[in-house]
Parts: structure tokens; sequence; C-alpha cells
């Protein structure tokens, strides 16, 4: 994301970036996607020109005018009372290799494995509704670097291990959590897995897990590259993490906590129509101005306002975290809980 140019100067920081022109004479940009190892199998690969769900799917819903929640202070001020000093700023949860969230999209004629799950079997998607049992899982993910999140050298093994794939011609999203490649029984293995219809609106079952602690899709609402450098704006929420949440509401299905005072999974955020992007660079702008028409959703529990995007290349946290770090959550209001948009 190092395509434009001046010191921008913020309030507490300064960003240092090049003109579109400048950056063209002096080096081409960064690619957008990592190394891929044979046709049909793509890390990264840029989807900007597809729907991801259709335009009315929660996900993709203007909040514009959606109505404050009543308790929005008080949601705000518990967010904050988890950050230095009272008050919490924003964080890039993305960034070139190993940190961020891959994913890998593949063809029609990719085969299909099975997985075996560890933790919620009884939540778990076996396979695509109409498709047999099985996940589009390339070989490749098995011993190969990146493909699956923290996977990566100076990633967390411990961490959430997301495996996102993207199955391109049928348009069919297969997500799983905590997936390893285990080698004594040759199977793989994942904690949980869900699998969604691009084309379609149909939520998990009430009370069911994803591969997230909310039940939503997690690709859906990862800060993406690809829409970043594309032209127009880009036109979906984004996936955001808080300490601790408190049950959950629409469009979240599930519940991972019962903290007093925190927000309940599937709170939108809004980052107020009063706060000045304009001095960010365009990319930034980009990215802030959803948060203003789409907003953050809370789909898990993790970092402080730790907003989710994914592994690639051509980031640059020289950029990111600064600018990031110049929001706080209380530039941010609560959406109504709950809201949904009149029929």
């Amino acid at each position: 994301m190092n395509r434009v140019i001046a010191f921008v100067i913020m309030p507490g920081f300064a960003l240092l970036a090049l003109t579109l022109a400048q950056c063209a004479k002096s080096a081409p940009p960064p690619p957008l996607a990592l190394p891929t190892s044979h046709a049909g199998v793509v890390l990264t690969e840029d989807l900007s020109a597809r729907q991801v769900f259709p335009a009315d799917n929660p996900w993709n819903l203007d909040i514009t005018n959606a109505p404050v929640d009543k308790y929005s202070d008080s949601i705000i001020r518990w967010i904050n009372s988890r950050g230095k000093d009272g008050r919490q700023r924003l964080h890039p949860d993305f960034a070139p290799p190993p940190y961020g969230i891959p994913y890998v999209s593949v063809g029609r004629d990719q085969p299909l494995v099975p997985v075996t799950f560890t933790g919620y079997p009884e939540e778990s998607d076996p396979g695509a509704v109409g498709r047999p049992v099985g996940y589009p899982i390339p070989d490749e993910a098995m011993t190969q670097e990146n493909y699956i999140e923290n996977a990566a050298p100076g990633g967390h093994t411990d961490g959430d291990r997301h495996l996102l794939i993207v199955d391109r011609d049928n348009w069919i999203l297969y997500e799983l959590y905590m997936a390893f490649w285990n080698t004594d029984e040759a199977r793989w293995e994942a904690v949980s897995g869900a699998v969604f219809d691009l084309n379609s609106n149909a939520r998990r079952p009430e009370g069911w897990t994803s591969t997230d602690a909310a039940g939503l899709a997690v690709f859906p609402g990862l800060v993406r590259r690809d829409e970043v450098v594309a032209d127009g704006p880009i036109t979906h929420a984004f996936r955001v993490a808080v300490k601790a949440t408190n049950d959950y509401v629409w469009p979240a299905s599930h519940a991972a906590g019962d903290t007093p005072g925190a927000p309940p999974l599937g709170t939108r955020l809004r980052l107020k129509a009063s706060k000045d992007i304009s001095g960010y660079p365009p990319d930034l702008q980009k990215i802030f101005q959803a948060m203003k028409t789409y907003g953050l959703i809370i789909a898990d529990n993790g970092g402080n306002m730790y907003v989710i995007g994914t592994m690639d290349t051509g980031w640059d946290n020289g950029v990111l975290n600064p600018a990031f770090h110049g929001l706080y959550a209380d530039d941010f209001e609560v959406i109504e809980l709950g809201w949904k948009p009149t029929p």
C-alpha cells in the first residue's frame, strides 16, 4: 500500500508516502499474490471484480443511516477501558507474511478431500450442499508456507490456523478453523468447518459456530488488498475483534462469552461521519470510508479493536500501523443491536 505521496500530518503521527507518478517511475507496484505452484491454485487471487454474497447480505449492508444504539456510549466506554490510559486505538491485524489471514482460490476440478472435525463435529459442514463430501484443499497446504494462517515462519502455531478456500468456478467458500494435516493418520483435521454459497444469504443455524466465534464467514469481512487497489469503493463491512463479548445479536448466530458490559458478537461499529479522514493517503481513505458506510462487525474475541485482513506481500506496515493507530474506539458509534434494514 505504498502508492501515495507527501508528508501527511495527522494528529499524533506523520505518514511518509509517495505520489503515484513518482512510484510508477521508481519501481513497479508490489505483487498482489504470493507465488503460486500450478495453474488452478492461486494464493490471494484478485477477486475484486466478483460479488461476495448478494448485495443485501449482512456483510454488504449500507449502515450510513442506521440508528445508533441507546447503549452506544457505554459499550464504547467498555471497549476503551481495555486500552492504554482508558482509550483503545485501532490495530491492523494484517500485513505481509506471516501476519494476516491468507486465502487460496481453486477451480472446479480441485479434488475434494474429507476433513475430520475434532471440536465441533455436530456444527461443522462435511461439504457443500448438493455436492460430494469434502473440502477442495490443495496438496500444497500440507507442507508449504502461507496457505494456512500462522503456518508461515514466525507465525504462531497455536493461533487460529484458518484455511480459507474459494472455489472460483462454483463460487463456494470453504473455511476451516485450526486446520492441520495429520501426518500419522494421513488425514486433514480441523476443530470446525463451514461452507458458504457465495450467491446466497443463508446463515448458519441459530446457535451454531462456524470458523469464527460469531458463526459468520471470515473471508467476506477481511480487508483485502485487491479491493484496496481496485477502482471504486470497498462495499462491505470489516471483521473486528474485541477483548471479550457478551452473547450475540443478528447477524451472528453464536455466542462465545458472557462478560458483563461487553458488546455481543454481531455488534456493528460505525466510524462517525464527523471523523475527518481527508488527510490520510487515498488507500487508507478508501478503507476508512468503508468503516463509515459499512462499518465493523464484531466477530471474535481477541486483540481489542483489531481489524482483520489478508496476508499479502503488498501491504506496507509503515503506512498501515500509524494510520490505524490514529483512530480510537471513541471515533466509532454502536449501531442499534440486531439492526436490520426495513424491507
